[in-house]
């Protein structure tokens, strides 16, 4: 007699306030199998993962069928759900740092998953947790809190707490969101020894290479609906859907590369730049200017600096040493920036729109500015009623991009302002920040550790690495 599939979805709908927001999926999933699910912001992808956890927002309405392993998990009462988070199946939520405890260094919640769930002793489950962060090139990052940690940092300490636990169903939500290309293959290669090892993986990304690394089966979500699914080798390489085919032709790999822009008086620029954080040198000796018109890219890998170069140049903080210089006559509110993760730069019990109007009641402008933006921006009005933790992590980076771009910016600082969005939406923010940049003649930092990305948006870029030369000395790369 076959084992039970470690997964049955049938019929699965989620609604609010009469309107569907996943409409009749139907998965399936074997022990050691993997599902990739692809889609844009908003189609329903990280909601469908919420209804097989079992962790849905109560306004929202659910019905289907959910079993795991054979037990009918839908129809269990909450307590009964949440014995079985952690042992049977664990989420790698889409935001780390709301996922992780900011009062425990990083170490300890790895370690605490293996003891309370694993049942680990504390002294296995400390060593287990040292060697899950030496694997992920986290190895002097565990006595970190989470504030300490970048986007990416976070993020691979959030993967670890996931997999402690030893879960036969994992559910990552965009588990490469904000990584480097070199640390997007070890989260790949960590997670697909989970599934040798026999685990079952639903994977939700935007990322079409990370995809292709795990294998296994693709589901493609469009307005809240599976509209192709099949093998990932044979649905990337001759996609049927319309929609697929945008997703594909949307990849940054296959953008044009971006032409330079005539040099003129920085808005804002840098000289011989060192900054530290928690008394470690990210690097040093480090240059940059940013010219009205002009888009830079600072790449580099995760938790080198990307975040802190951009914060030094808006002033937000202040290097050991070097000289920043910003052009005068342009009000302080003109320097903006656009965050990694916007679910900390909303509050958290205030509707969207709230947000919107608090700027456009600041800053004297009409309360019907932001509806051209948004409409560029493909904003329904209606997520504006919702909270942040509402909306999928896309859908609130371009509603963040739109309060930004309300106080007309002469700097704007953009910290990974695409690790959310899905090829086609990434393609269209991209192209409207950059008509934004040649029309108001903005000046703009992007952090990216997409290389592809990067060309596609500008000829200029700032590596922003350190390493230590042969001398023993920091050097800037």
């Amino acid at each position: 007699m076959n084992a039970a599939p470690a997964l049955e979805v049938e019929g699965l709908c989620v609604a609010a306030g009469g309107r569907d927001l996943v409409r009749n999926a139907c998965l399936s999933l074997r022990a050691g199998g993997i599902l990739v699910i692809l889609g844009e912001s908003g189609s329903g992808k990280s909601l469908l993962a919420h209804a097989v956890m079992g962790t849905l927002p109560a306004e929202l309405d659910w019905r289907g069928r959910i079993a795991i392993g054979g037990i009918d998990f839908g129809a269990l009462d909450p307590k009964s759900r949440r014995a079985h988070w952690g042992r049977a199946i664990a989420l790698l939520p889409q935001e780390p740092w709301a996922s992780l405890d900011p009062l425990m260094r990083a170490e300890d919640q790895i370690a605490e998953v293996h003891a309370l769930v694993g049942r680990r002793t504390w002294r296995e489950a400390r060593a287990l947790a040292g060697r899950a962060l030496g694997t992920l090139g986290l190895g002097s990052a565990g006595g970190r809190y989470p504030f300490q940690l970048s986007g990416g940092m976070a993020q691979r300490v959030a993967v670890a707490v996931a997999l402690a636990g030893g879960a036969r169903l994992l559910v990552a939500d965009e588990p490469t969101k904000g990584l480097d290309a070199e640390c997007r293959d070890e989260v790949a290669e960590l997670l697909l020894s989970q599934a040798r090892a026999g685990a079952a993986l639903i994977v939700i990304t935007h990322d079409i290479a990370f995809a292709r690394k795990l294998g296994g089966e693709m589901a493609v979500m469009l307005d809240a609906e599976i509209v192709e699914q099949g093998a990932i080798a044979g649905l990337l390489a001759a996609p049927r859907h319309a929609y697929t085919k945008r997703l594909l032709a949307a990849d940054p790999a296959g953008w044009a590369p971006a032409k330079p822009v005539a040099a003129a008086n920085p808005v804002v620029e840098a000289a011989n730049l060192a900054v530290e954080r928690g008394g470690r040198r990210l690097f040093e000796g480090l240059s940059v200017a940013v010219c009205p018109g002009e888009i830079v890219a600072a790449t580099g890998c995760s938790g080198c600096g990307k975040t802190s170069l951009g914060n030094v140049l808006l002033g937000l903080l202040a290097p050991q040493s070097g000289i920043v210089r910003r052009v005068s006559g342009a009000d302080a509110h003109r320097f903006q920036k656009l965050y990694q993760d916007p679910v900390s730069a909303f509050a958290s019990g205030s509707p969207l729109g709230v947000a919107l109007d608090d700027v456009c009641r600041r800053h004297g402008l009409p309360l019907d500015a932001p509806s051209r933006i948004l409409a560029r921006l493909r904003i329904h009005p209606d997520l504006l009623l919702r909270r942040p933790d509402q909306v999928s992590g896309g859908e609130l980076q371009r509603v963040a991009l739109a309060r930004v771009l309300l106080v007309d910016p002469a700097f704007l600082f953009a910290d990974e302002p695409t690790s959310r969005l899905d090829p086609i939406i990434q393609q269209e923010v991209m192209d409207l920040l950059r008509e934004v940049v040649a029309e108001r003649r903005l000046a703009m930092l992007l952090v990216t550790h997409d290389a592809a990305l990067a060309a596609g948006m500008t000829a200029k870029a700032v590596r922003v690495d350190a390493r230590l030369d042969a001398g023993g000395t920091l050097a800037a790369l």
